[in-house]
Formats: C-alpha cells, sequence, structure tokens
C-alpha cells in the first residue's frame, strides 16, 4: 500500500487529533502508515494510522499489549499518548473509510537493519530481550490474540495452497518444508502457547547509538502479537536474525541461549524450533510472491524477499537432528539427546578391545600424539613423507611391542591441509581440524572384526586424497540405534560387503589398506562411534570444527567407551592450556613482556604465512616478519636439524658454514662493506655497531630518528627514542641527539622540499654537537622506520643526510634489521632504495628465519679501526647450526624468487589497499615498499585514531588474520608478512578489510 496521506496531511492530523505541533517523516510499514513525528528537538512520537475499516478490536489489543507491559515493569514499551478527548485510539474520517490512529512515544535507537557488526554479544542480546518480553507477556491474554494470522508459523500451512506461485527448483524447496512442517503436527500442536511478540525482524529490533558497546534496547511493533506456541517467538527471531548470514545456525545459537536465560525452553519446544525458523521463512517468500503480484509498486513487500530465499536454501542444508544437537548444547543440555543413554547401555557390555584386532592379541593401547603441537612428527613435510612417518611408526612400535599404537580423539590437528576440510564462515575462512575418532596405526592387510552384530549401512570407496579411502559404516541396534564407522580400509574389502548385509560380532568385516588403496595415508583404522548418521548418505565427517566440539563430541562419543578403557586418556600427556599458560606469565615473568589482542592468541605451530593456534585454527600472518621465508620453512628447518645433529659449537675452530653463509652474503652486499661479524640478535648488531663507530672516531656522540628503535640492550635502548621517550623512558641521554621523525605526510615537514628540510634537521644535529666542542659519531636509521609507523624516507633525503655525517667525520648507519633480505622488493637491501653506501650495516630478523641470527657487515676501514687489540669473541656468533640457517635462508630466497614476489605481491596489495583509501576516507596514508607496508588511520584532519586501530585490529584477528599497529600515536597498521605470502592471501586480506571498515564504529570520521 502506497502512503494516501502525505507528510504536510499527517502534521495537520497530529495538531488536530493531539494538539501538537511536529515535523513528520515517513516510516515503512506493510499495512500501517507509520510516521515519525519531531517535537521542539526533544519529544519523539509514533504516529500510526491504520487502513482503512481496520477492527478496532486490533488495535485495542495492542494498546492493551503495551499498558499491560508498561505495568509489568520488567520490558521497555512504548506509551500511548491520549487525544485531545483522552482517547487512546482516534478516529479519522476518510473517503476510504474510518482510519484509526494512535500516537505512541519513541525509541530512540538504531534499526537491528542499520547496525554492523551483529556481534556473537549483541545475538545473545537479542534472545535476551526477545526472552524477557515472552516471559512478561506469560499471563496476558486478549480476545484479538486468537485471530486467523498469516504470520502466524502455527497457521502457517496455508502456504500450501500457493505452491503454485513457485517453479523448479524453489517450488520442490518450498513443497518440502512444508511437508516436513506437516510431518510434526501432532506433538507441535502439544507444545506451550500464549500471546508473543511474533515479529523481531531486522525493522522491529532497536539498538543503541553506542558504537563500540552496542546494546540491544527495545523490541518496537506489537502489530502481529498473537497467541500461538511460544516457541515460535524465537524462531521468527532467529530467522530473521540468520539472513545475510553464511552460517546461520551458528549465528543464530547465542539468540537462543539468551532466549532460555529469560524465558526456559523445554525439550520438546526445542526439537521443534528448526521448523518454526524454516517455516517463517517459507511465509516470508511466500507473502513476497503474492504482493508481488498484488501491489508491486510497494518495495517494503520484498525487502525480506531475497535474503530470504537464500537463507531458507542454507537452511533446508542443514540437518535438523544437527541443528538440535546445537540448540541443545546452546541452553546447557547434553547436546544429543541419547547420549547419556548410550552411556549407559555401553557400561552393560562386555566388549574387549582385541575383538576389533583379535590377529594382532593386543589387549592395550599406547598413545600416539599428533596434535596441533606435536613434536613427534614435528614438521608437516615430514607427516606427508609416508615413508618417513611409518618408519617412526615401526621405531615406537618396537619400543611398546605389546601395545597397537593409538590416538587422536577429540585432537586439534594441523595435518589436514587438503582443501576439502576448508570452508567459508561467518568469521571468514576456517577449517575443520578436531578428530572425531581413534587412529590405530596397524600394518595394511590387518583384519578388522566387528565388535557387534550390525548391519552395513555404508560400504563405499572414497577416491579423493587425504579422505577414508575404504569405508565401511555399521548400525548397530542397543538401547538407541548407533553406528560404528571404520576408515582406511583396503578398497577390495570395502567394496565386497553390501549395503544391506548382516554382520556377527566378531566377523571379519575388512582389511587395513595401504598408502595407494587407503586414501593416501600410512596404514592405520580410523575407528568412530556416532549416534546419528544425520543427512550423511556415503560419508561421514571424521573431523570437524572447533567451535562445534560439543556438539560433534556427544554425537560421536570416545570409541574406548565401548571397551571399557581410558588408557588414551589416561595417558594424555598434559600440555598447558591458555588461561594455565597465561597465569604463570602473569605470575613469573615480567610485566613488561606483554600479550598481543584484547584475547591472547595460544598458538603452538607455524606454517608458511600461518600461525596455528592450540585447536587448529589458522591465522593468515600479516605481521611476522621474523617469519622471513615463512614459518617454519621446511628447508631452513631440515638444514638446522641437520647441522644440529653434527655439530655446534663456537666460532674459533674451521669449520666451513661460516664460509659458506659469509660468501652467500658478501654476494648481496656492495663490495665496500666487505667485513662481517656474526652475533645473535638485532639488538646485539646495533649495540656491536655503536662500539665501532666509536672507536673508529673517538666520540660518543649519536645521531638518531624520532620515535627510532634499534634494540633492548642497554646501549640500544639510549639511541631509540621510540624506548626513551614512550612509557617508563627518562629521555635521551646527553650523547644522543634526536631530529624529527622524517614523515613527509604527517611528521613536521610535509611538501615537496621534505627531504631537504629533514636532512637540514640532521644538520642541526650536528651544529649542536659541534657547539658542545664535541665530535660526531654516528648517524643510525632504518631505511623505512617501523616502529615510528612504517614511514619511507623521503626521497634524497637519506643521501643528503650521509653526506652531511660524513662531512663532519661520523659513521653511517644503516639498521637492516627489519627492511632486509629481499624484503622491499626492487633491492636486497633497504638502503639501495636511497642509492647509498652506508659504512655499517646491521642485519637481524630476516636472515635467521626465527632462529637467533644477526650480523654485523662493515667496511675495512671500520673493521680495521675497530680491531684495536681488544678481542671481540661472541660464543654463539657464527656458530655452524646459526650459519647453515642463515645460508638456507639466503637460498630460499634466490631459490624461491621472494624477492620478486616481495615487489609483485607488494604492488599488488599496495595498490589494493589505495583503492581502499579512496573507498573509506578513515584510511589517511597507504606506503612502504614491497612487504613492508603500512597505512594510518585519521580523521579528517589528520588526527590519529588509536582506538579504531585497536578496534580493526582485534577485529580483523575474529577473522582469523593478524594485524598489528606502529607509530608513535598507535594509529598505523603494519604490514611486515613472511615474504612467502601470496596474492591470493593479499586479496583475503584485503576482503576483510573491506568487510570491517564497513562497521559502524570504522565510520566514525568519514
Amino acid at each position: 500500500m502506497s502512503h494516501t496521506i502525505s507528510i504536510a496531511q499527517a502534521q495537520e492530523i497530529l495538531y488536530d487529533f493531539y494538539n501538537i505541533k511536529g515535523t513528520a517523516t515517513a516510516l515503512p510499514g506493510e499495512l500501517d502508515l507509520n510516521f515519525k513525528i519531531k517535537v521542539d528537538g526533544k519529544n519523539t512520537y509514533i504516529l500510526k494510522i491504520a487502513k482503512a475499516n481496520t477492527d478496532e478490536g486490533e488495535l485495542d489489543f495492542q494498546t492493551a499489549i503495551l499498558d499491560y507491559l508498561l505495568q509489568e515493569n520488567t520490558v521497555q514499551a512504548p506509551t500511548s499518548i491520549l487525544t485531545k478527548e483522552g482517547k487512546k485510539i482516534g478516529v479519522l474520517t476518510t473517503n476510504e473509510g474510518n482510519r484509526h490512529l494512535r500516537l505512541i512515544t519513541w525509541f530512540e535507537g538504531r534499526l537491528w537493519s542499520d547496525t554492523n557488526p551483529h556481534t556473537e554479544e549483541l545475538r545473545l542480546q537479542l534472545g535476551i530481550k526477545a526472552g524477557e518480553i515472552t516471559a512478561a507477556l506469560k499471563n496476558f491474554d486478549h480476545p484479538f490474540a486468537h485471530r486467523a494470522l498469516a504470520w502466524d508459523t502455527a497457521q502457517s500451512l496455508w502456504t500450501k495452497e500457493k505452491l503454485h506461485l513457485f517453479s523448479g527448483e524453489q517450488k520442490q524447496l518450498v513443497s518440502q518444508c512444508i511437508s516436513a512442517f506437516e510431518h510434526v503436527q501432532s506433538t507441535y500442536t502439544k507444545l506451550p502457547k500464549q500471546v508473543v511478540h511474533n515479529d523481531a525482524n531486522d525493522n522491529n529490533i532497536l539498538v543503541n547509538h553506542d558504537l563500540l558497546n552496542p546494546e540491544v534496547i527495545a523490541i518496537i511493533d506489537y502489530g502481529d502479537a498473537v497467541f500461538t506456541q511460544r516457541v515460535n517467538d524465537l524462531g521468527i527471531a532467529c530467522a530473521y536474525a540468520s539472513m545475510n548470514i553464511e552460517e546461520p545456525l551458528r549465528a543464530i545459537l547465542p539468540i537462543v541461549k539468551g532466549y532460555n536465560q529469560l524465558c526456559p525452553l523445554t525439550e520438546d519446544e526445542l526439537a521443534h524450533l528448526y521448523h518454526t525458523i524454516v517455516m517463517r521463512l517459507v511465509t516470508t517468500v511466500t507473502k513476497a510472491a503474492m504482493n508481488r503480484i498484488a501491489e508491486p509498486e510497494n518495495e517494503y513487500h520484498f525487502i525480506s524477499e531475497a535474503p530470504a530465499w537464500a537463507c531458507l536454501e542454507k537452511w533446508c542444508n542443514i540437518d535438523p537432528e544437527f541443528a538440535l544437537v546445537r540448540f541443545r548444547e546452546s541452553v546447557g543440555l547434553t547436546p544429543h539427546p541419547h547420549r547419556e543413554g548410550f552411556s549407559t547401555w555401553v557400561s552393560q557390555q562386555k566388549i574387549r578391545f582385541s575383538d576389533l584386532f583379535p590377529t594382532v592379541h593386543k589387549d592395550d593401547v599406547h598413545p600416539l600424539d599428533l596434535s596441533v603441537g606435536s613434536t613427534w612428527v614435528a614438521h608437516q613435510e615430514d607427516f606427508n613423507n609416508l615413508d618417513y612417518f611409518q618408519y617412526q611408526i615401526d621405531q615406537l612400535q618396537k619400543e611398546v611391542p605389546d601395545k597397537v599404537i593409538a590416538g587422536g580423539y577429540l585432537e586439534p590437528r594441523a595435518l589436514y591441509t587438503d582443501s576439502s576440510f576448508d570452508t567459508d564462515g561467518n568469521y571468514g575462512k576456517q577449517s575443520r581440524s578436531v578428530h572425531l575418532g581413534v587412529d590405530f596405526w596397524l600394518p595394511a592387510q590387518t583384519p578388522v572384526h566387528a565388535i557387534l552384530d550390525g548391519e552395513v549401512v555404508v560400504s563405499t570407496y572414497q577416491e579423493q586424497h587425504k579422505n577414508y579411502g575404504g569405508l565401511i559404516i555399521l548400525k548397530h541396534e542397543g538401547t538407541v540405534p548407533f553406528y560404528t564407522l571404520y576408515g582406511h580400509l583396503s578398497k577390495a574389502s570395502a567394496l565386497a560387503k553390501k549395503v544391506g548385509e548382516i554382520v556377527k560380532k566378531n566377523e571379519k568385516i575388512a582389511v587395513l589398506g595401504a598408502p595407494l588403496d587407503n586414501g593416501d595415508w600410512a596404514p592405520h583404522l580410523h575407528f568412530q562411534v556416532m549416534l546419528s548418521l544425520l543427512n550423511y548418505k556415503n560419508d561421514f565427517p571424521g573431523v570437524a570444527f572447533h567451535h562445534q566440539i560439543g556438539s560433534w563430541a556427544s554425537l560421536c562419543p570416545d570409541p574406548m567407551q565401548l571397551f571399557g578403557l581410558d588408557t588414551l586418556s589416561r595417558k594424555r600427556v598434559h600440555k598447558p592450556s591458555a588461561p594455565e599458560v597465561k597465569a604463570f606469565r602473569h605470575e613469573h615473568l615480567g610485566r613488561g613482556m606483554s600479550l598481543q589482542y584484547q584475547k591472547p592468541l595460544h598458538i603452538l605451530r607455524g606454517n608458511g604465512a600461518y600461525l596455528i593456534d592450540a585447536d587448529g585454527r589458522k591465522y593468515l600472518d600479516t605481521v611476522n616478519n621474523v617469519a622471513h621465508v615463512g614459518h617454519e620453512h621446511y628447508a631452513v628447518v631440515k638444514a638446522g636439524r641437520s647441522q644440529m645433529s653434527v655439530l655446534n659449537t663456537n666460532s674459533r675452530y674451521l669449520h666451513p658454514a661460516i664460509k659458506d653463509f659469509g660468501e652467500a652474503l658478501l654476494e648481496t652486499l656492495p663490495p665496500e662493506l666487505s667485513v662481517l661479524h656474526f652475533v645473535n640478535s638485532g639488538s646485539e648488531a646495533n649495540e656491536l655497531a655503536i662500539r665501532m663507530a666509536r672507536a673508529v672516531t673517538g666520540s660518543r656522540e649519536i645521531i638518531a630518528s624520532e620515535v627510532g628503535y634499534h634494540g633492548n640492550t642497554n646501549m640500544t635502548v639510549d639511541i631509540s627514542s621510540y624506548k626513551f621517550d614512550g612509557k617508563g623512558g627518562s629521555g635521551a641521554p646527553d650523547f644522543t641527539h634526536i631530529f624529527p621523525l622524517p614523515d613527509a605526510y604527517r611528521g613536521k615537514h610535509t611538501g615537496d622540499d621534505a627531504a631537504q628540510k629533514y636532512a637540514t634537521e640532521v644538520q642541526k644535529c650536528i651544529d649542536t654537537i659541534h657547539e658542545n666542542g664535541k665530535k660526531v659519531s654516528a648517524l643510525i636509521i632504518e631505511s623505512i622506520i617501523s616502529c615510528g609507523g612504517q614511514i619511507p624516507l623521503p626521497e634524497g633525503f637519506l643521501k643528503a643526510a650521509f653526506k652531511n655525517v660524513r662531512a663532519a667525520g661520523g659513521i653511517c648507519i644503516s639498521d637492516e634489521v627489519q627492511t632486509g633480505v629481499g624484503r622491499v622488493g626492487k633491492t636486497f637491501w633497504g638502503f639501495e632504495l636511497h642509492d647509498v653506501v652506508p659504512d655499517i650495516v646491521t642485519i637481524g630478523k630476516p636472515i635467521g628465519n626465527g632462529h637467533p641470527l644477526a650480523v654485523v657487515a662493515c667496511t675495512r676501514e671500520v673493521a680495521d679501526a675497530f680491531a684495536n687489540g681488544m678481542e671481540f669473541f661472541n660464543t654463539f656468533g657464527g656458530n655452524p647450526v646459526s650459519c647453515a640457517i642463515g645460508n638456507a635462508v639466503l637460498d630460499v630466497v634466490k631459490g624461491e624468487n621472494l624477492q620478486s614476489q616481495a615487489l609483485e605481491v607488494g604492488n599488488f596489495l599496495k595498490s589494493k589497499l589505495l583503492k581502499l583509501k579512496e573507498k573509506f576516507p578513515i584510511i589517511g596514508d597507504v606506503r612502504g615498499e614491497g612487504l613492508f607496508l603500512g597505512f594510518e588511520l585519521v580523521d579528517i584532519h589528520k588526527n590519529p585514531l588509536p582506538d579504531q586501530t585497536d578496534y580493526l585490529i582485534n577485529r580483523m584477528k575474529d577473522h582469523s588474520i593478524l594485524m598489528s599497529s606502529d607509530g608513535p600515536d598507535h594509529n598505523v597498521i603494519k604490514i611486515k608478512p613472511p615474504m612467502v605470502f601470496s596474492k591470493t592471501q593479499a586479496e583475503l586480506l584485503v576482503t576483510t578489510l573491506d568487510k570491517i571498515f564497513t562497521e559502524d564504529y570504522m565510520k566514525l570520521q568519514e
């Protein structure tokens, strides 16, 4: 229905009936005409004008609900404003007939549809608010509440008569949903009933205006309230809240949890919740189809049509039984309703472990840890090397000859790297990682026997890499039916069993397959118990998402329970949990050792551009430039491991590793830098560089940049403005001379002549030193200033600054601890971007890929002056293991063309970030070279936005992407990922940034 009353007429009606002068704004509505009324910039109301000839009983009903809720004093509800005649309902006579008027108070807030993001906490609040209203209406009733209503889920089978409006797959989908709802009517009709709100849709939910801490403050518009099954109200809220969501079931669990807190749900209500959600969506798409014919001009009728169809399709792909398990878990019930009955039945059986492998003659198991942090087969490459893995198994078996090697139940693993384990979730990419069965590692062709009578319900062979191979599933009859799954069987033995075949206890059912026959794994049996097959036909998950693990653990009990054994759980090595580690750090580690993120991560493994937490969740790492060629790069790991197993000692002995590494490193440097000193960290390297400069010049006076950072030793802290000008610092020592941060975007000097002005600032430091009767020792600077905020030096500045320092007799030190070894892309070393050759170069983080290795490279003149008779010796510097690792890093950078990749991917990523900058003005600057990039968050006046920066970092972490900030104002996002960072990963980073930048809190300063 289009508005037949204009805004001017609405304002006139307002004055005529209520003696109120206000400004009206039209609001959407399906049947009523709604106007927002603003009075004197203070009071705000909603003027509701019902369609012509509306039953006055309907309006009395809505008014009665509001009055009742106000009397209950537990729920925020609008207040009815009386007409001039003292009535709650006015009557307007029009050509169309009488139209009833109501004026109610306005709740100030944002609509749910205008709120972004819908976090789990906000969804929990929605559930609480909806449950609060239902609980408050428990004893309310009204004759009109029992009317016929198309939007009442209990009456929704009317949609069956409208199936002709659809065709093809849509018709089939709706028909299936209706049939399923018809099938449960005998139990559904007996559910608890009362008057409920019945319409918690996107445009009836109000959220406060606090963008950082949003809260649901009210659910408005009781026009569709009805006496019906109580659970319908929750189903409606869930239906709308699950639209436009990748994982609708996951999204609504907080709503169910919150609703249950205020309005406890019965088990029977939970059992029907799935159908109420689906039928609300069916009603939505059916009404939209009808309205499209009746009133094609009214867009409000179709506002939910497209998302409702997409949502309905997703819900129909969710097994109703699995949804019930998730619902039950969310309210604190045992997730699977038959789980406790199964445990009772199993406890009464006498099944021996040897019944499973009678030819093996072993009654006990030995636990094998393949979890995320396991070092048993430490590297992914070693695990994927079947020969090596089998060798390890064979060696372990020799140590425990009387036991079967086993393990894996509910074990988070990082070894599932096939794409079939990955999917898109509500928080970005996610991977299944938690193992649901027990693996028994035995030779190929080992016979597997049935431990109980059963029926073959699945007998198949899966060709897909890293899947089950030969697979058999048996159905058993206990107190409740359950299933046992046997995976990684030989193809021939699995297919020899036919579906429907009856298998007797102790009967041989199959044999274990060899790697080429069992899904490409080392020979073993994947043994799993399931209380349901859900909607799976020829497969069943053996690995689950960790966020669903409570439900899956209930669906798939511990297989060892069948044998009355808890050997695996008892012998499992205890690994400190995240809270335990955090508590230890708090108690025993220095308070200056901070943790990253509001909720710290429990990281146990690295792989390429990813870090992996204790639950097997993978995080794309955009920060960790320490892992220069990728976390745990196999070539680097192997080089260190191999050398460590032969020799590791100090550099007082001749060893070829130091020559090999030294020559490889010198090939990357200008010929002037021909002498190397090996140390263990970037801090040590810079400490040694300062010591060298002082030996050469006889002076202690150091020039450094504002917000520069060069290490954590006494000397390097003394030359690091980032430290001594920050919290806990006491300012620059008298020998340290700081010039302004050479930031051409937001620094002291900007514009085309910024480089020369900053070079003049360096000269001022030189002049000050001379005025004090002293000499210049050195200038130390990064070629892109990292902690200062990823600041690229203005073009021409470094060459001018070096010239000034050398003219004063000083030494020029380039700190390449973060920018070196190909990271900047265009050149191998950062200083080469500026067409200069330093006297000393310090090399740290990238050269060791996480191993404590650093190098000082200098000219022969500097080296000779430093060799003044005092021996330089570093116990671990230049040891064979470190040199082997450093050499391997250089080999990888060269062999995998990582410098070229840094240039290509860096340029690609920078171009994408610049496009984001055009879209989101909060991004003030994008800068850097190669894979050493940054972008700054500022308001329209270039004021820094550290709170928004922190918000962005933590929201990106929620989406499994790790980012971090830098800069004196903590408003610069730094991007320094491992050099194996790919274009695909860069695209994922930008896509996720785009998503977060659309969120309300990030739009504050636009």
